[in-house]
């Protein structure tokens, strides 16, 4: 799959909102172990100002054209970009506010005509913890000069408040929803951040054998290594998702135990 190198989501950025970007950052998968055949190429964009509805509006038209399958091109890396006044997320306080952010799971909507509002975010927490960790600007100066560092209790707490919504795209987007739900189990059991595949792989180790099938899948998928399905898998999906909320609910790793106790 090729895709929009970051040069073109910062032009984008730069053309629509000019002199007022601070700067832009990669986070996600490129600073978290490197971009794997399914990863989002992930930029976060701080502004001093908060934008116009008609500046959100060319972000979503100009990211339509660059953006997943449906790409101007043909079949292009999928681009999640997310803006933020610099002055609604330093100082911190929870939860912060998101300016504006593009997803392919948003594009139907966009494509409809759909344009965002700026609207509290949660999923900020880990998103600006991975900036910070990731040190890889792209613009401006270094994340740490720009961005507040998130506490750790808010981190925790913004990644399972996003729990619920992610739940109900379990069916429609199951791969990514598994991978997410790995890394809140992982992240509340450790207190650190891991790429989607590490952290499955420390989930796989700690799951009883019955629901290890969809997430050894997920992350198979999401490393290029087998070809997405779910047709066969999808139910026991569902008493992974179950399993895995009950950790996280609990805010351990459940029993601790090692991996050859749930042969």
């Amino acid at each position: 799959m090729t895709g929009p190198g970051t040069e073109d989501i910062v032009g984008l950025v730069r053309r629509v909102l000019g002199a007022d970007v601070v700067g832009s950052y990669l986070h996600g998968s490129a600073v978290l172990g490197g971009l794997r055949p399914h990863s989002d190429i992930d930029v976060l964009a701080v502004v001093r100002r908060p934008t116009t509805p008609r500046e959100r509006r060319a972000l979503v038209d100009g990211l339509l054209e660059i953006s997943g399958q449906k790409a101007r091109h043909g079949p292009a890396r999928p681009v999640e970009l997310t803006v933020v006044v610099q002055s609604d997320v330093n100082p911190w306080s929870y939860p912060p506010r998101c300016e504006f952010q593009y997803g392919e799971w948003l594009r139907e909507a966009y494509e409809r005509g759909l344009t965002p509002s700026p609207v509290p975010s949660p999923d900020l927490a880990p998103l600006i913890t991975m900036v910070l960790l990731g040190q890889a600007p792209l613009t401006g100066p270094p994340p740490g000069d720009v961005l507040a560092p998130v506490p750790h209790e808010d981190l925790v707490r913004g990644i399972v408040d996003g729990v619920p919504d992610l739940l109900t795209e379990l069916g429609s987007d199951t791969r990514n929803v598994l991978l997410t739900l790995a890394r809140v189990w992982m992240t509340v059991a450790t207190g650190s951040v891991a790429s989607k595949d590490a952290a499955a792989a420390w989930a796989l180790a700690r799951l009883p054998a019955e629901h290890r099938p969809p997430l050894a899948r997920a992350r198979a998928v999401y490393l290029g290594d087998e070809e997405e399905r779910w047709d066969d898998l999808l139910p026991y999906a569902d008493a992974l998702a179950a399993y895995v909320v009950a950790a996280i609910d609990q805010g351990t790793t459940g029993p601790d135990v090692s991996p050859r106790d749930h042969r």
